[in-house]
């Protein structure tokens, strides 16, 4: 029952060893457009808002506030295609730090950029219930809260599914947004046609009077506090370069591509709603947003202007709840990096049975979940604390590329240069800006939370750094112990004791696990065999030609193994296999080999830590343990041999 229920909610499991599989979740530039690009179009949904909110009396300034918004967004997308191209297998800001910078800031930029994947998803569920609780009857808004977390849970199942389905699933909302907004943009414009000449005019007239009253640089400053502020327009630039492995191949044109369409429709709707917002005198009113003052004052004089008014102002709270969908696509994929880097727990990289990376998915919505119940779901606490993180890792990733272009020097290397300084100076204006104003109005939360993230990070970088000095110690030991070559190994005898081995990789503590056998059960086994699985996970799933080394490497680890039991003097064999699950892979080449032998004994090595703790568990795997009591039930002897390591905690 349990499994049918499984089935039900996630759907199949999907084959990694399937040639086909790549073709089948990847993603075309308009299916991407929709998946990473709905954070950064959803953004105008508050944006725009918070940054006409904030010129006060001033709000003459937001025809300037709109073409700074417009070109802002075209140079920070790009920047990011710079980035793309000189990072074409992904990886985004983290990556780029790291290469470009170093380690340090790379974990700075990967932790601030997964604080802000978290606060991205609360603050586009939170920001979707404002907008569809506007128009409903104040009695509802006792279930809003509810209703906040019903919708993380059901994002949380449907990213489980699998990326390419949860994508589909969102379209019809990305695209009845997209077609509805542009329309009311059109619609607002042109039916005060008359009135942009005159707009054009009164913000000449009334931005020299204010430079006459109050100086020029104070009016500058109103200005680009109000920019600063409404920063949060400029979010989820940085999607594409995150998550380029999902993307249909070639990846770099299908990658640009996406990026043209996201700067396109986010300039045009963020730019087109702050100029209506002047245009039709819009005002904020108690319980309701700007856009949706702005779209119920379009349609009041129509004939169905009410339900269209509703299905609008729908599509704009549906769409902040697909714009979630952007941080659980390139969260888990930002903790798979770290962990391939050892700043995380390897799990982070495990693919699930529906090739998804199942353990980030869940941290990303139990992180979101905690944050919406600590700011109980508020869009302007929300806001600020989002602000800040997310122009730290665009600084980062912005002054990593002006380094290389300046010590490249090639071919383009000026205009390149110009592009990413200049987004490095609007980012890191903004995030100064940002985070002086709103510190303590919550952003301290923000540098509290990633600044003991950052803190976590490394010292399960340090952990990991020990245990792999004390494996490389075990190596060298192990590997200058001398052998005494048998002439020739024996022939196969299935009736004789055998030795049944699982191990991962040709390094010490295999080599250790085949001495102690020797040493526990001296002359006992005439026959070794080793089971070896080579694990598909987000590092190695990229690609058929990623899967085919990964089978030579297994294969050939494998062979070594023999060789090492021949010149032992034993008579040895090798099974391997490829999957997602070390423990699902290896229960069943056990199973494989149990008929070829009579008298067989399975072995497995565990690293054993002096002193272990919770944490020790959590940063290694368990799976001898688990495997051991699988072959327990089926009957199967079975014997774990500590790998013990001194002085790593």
């Amino acid at each position: 029952m349990v499994q049918k229920f499984k089935k039900i909610v996630l759907g199949n499991r999907k084959d990694p060893l399937d040639p086909k599989v790549f073709h089948h979740l990847s993603l075309i530039a308009f299916f991407a457009w929709i998946g990473l690009g709905a954070d950064g179009l959803s953004s105008s949904c508050y944006g725009p808002e918070e940054a006409f909110l904030s010129l006060g009396p001033h709000q003459h300034l937001a025809l300037l506030l709109a073409l700074m918004v417009v070109g802002t967004v075209f140079i920070l997308s790009a920047s990011y295609s710079q980035i793309i191209e000189h990072f074409p297998n992904g990886g985004g800001g983290y990556l780029v730090s790291t290469k470009l910078i170093g380690p340090g800031a790379g974990v700075v930029s990967g932790c601030a950029l997964l604080v802000d994947y978290v606060l991205t998803i609360s603050i586009s569920i939170a920001s979707a219930m404002d907008a569809i609780f506007s128009f409903l009857p104040p009695e509802f808004h006792t279930v809003k809260f509810s209703a906040t977390l019903g919708v993380l849970i059901f994002l949380v199942v449907l990213n489980l599914r699998g990326i390419k389905e949860s994508v589909i699933v969102l379209m019809p909302i990305f695209m009845f947004f997209v077609l509805s907004h542009t329309y009311f943009i059109f619609y607002g414009l042109f039916a005060h046609g008359s009135g942009l000449p005159q707009m054009l005019v009164d913000t000449v007239s009334e931005t020299r009077a204010g430079i006459h009253q109050i100086g020029f640089f104070a009016m500058a400053m109103i200005l680009f506090r109000a920019f600063a502020l409404g920063g949060g327009t400029f979010t989820g630039i940085e999607a594409v370069s995150d998550g380029l492995q999902i993307l249909r191949a070639p990846r770099v044109a299908t990658a640009k591509r996406t990026m043209f369409y996201m700067a396109a429709s986010l300039s045009f709707t963020a730019g087109g709603l702050l100029v209506n917002y002047v245009l039709n005198h819009v005002g904020l009113i108690e319980g309701q947003t700007l856009n949706s003052v702005l779209i119920g004052g379009l349609t009041s004089h129509w004939k169905f202007g009410h339900p269209v008014y509703l299905l609008t102002m729908l599509s704009e709270g549906a769409l902040l709840v697909v714009a979630a969908q952007t941080s659980f696509v390139d969260g888990p994929r930002v903790m798979a990096n770290m962990a391939l880097d050892r700043w995380l727990p390897r799990r982070f990289t495990n693919l699930s049975e529906r090739l998804v990376m199942k353990d980030g998915i869940l941290l990303m919505g139990l992180s979101a979940m905690a944050m919406l119940i600590y700011t109980h779901a508020s869009v302007h606490i929300l806001i600020v604390m989002y602000s800040i993180n997310v122009f730290l890792t665009f600084t980062l990733s912005q002054f990593g590329m002006v380094l290389q272009w300046w010590k490249e020097r090639g071919s383009r290397w000026v205009s390149g240069l110009m592009i990413n300084a200049t987004g490095m100076i609007l980012t890191s204006g903004i995030l100064i800006v940002t985070t002086v104003i709103k510190f303590s109005e919550g952003g301290w939360v923000t540098i509290l939370v990633t600044s003991a993230f950052v803190w976590l990070c490394v010292a399960i970088r340090r952990h990991y750094a020990k245990t792999l000095r004390a494996l490389k110690d075990l190596n060298q030991v192990l590997g200058d112990i001398p052998i005494h070559d048998h002439p020739a190994p024996p022939a196969k005898s299935s009736e004789s004791p055998t030795a049944i081995l699982m191990v991962s990789g040709y390094n010490g503590i295999g080599i250790h696990s085949i001495l102690s056998i020797q040493r526990v059960f001296p002359g006992h086994f005439k026959n070794f065999v080793f089971l070896g699985v080579g694990i598909i996970d987000s590092g190695k799933f990229k690609g058929a030609s990623e899967i085919d080394a990964l089978r030579r490497n297994v294969d050939q680890d494998m062979a070594k193994y023999v060789a090492l039991a021949n010149r032992l003097g034993f008579y040895a064999e090798a099974r391997t296999a490829l999957g997602i699950d070390a423990i699902t892979e290896l229960h069943a080449l056990c199973h494989e080999v149990a008929h070829d032998w009579q008298k067989k004994v399975y072995f497995m090595g565990q690293l054993a830590f002096e002193g272990e703790t919770f944490w020790t568990r959590l940063l290694h795997n368990q799976t001898a343990f688990a495997l051991h009591r699988r072959l327990l039930f089926n009957g199967f002897e079975s014997v774990i041999l500590p790998i013990r390591l001194r002085d790593v905690k």
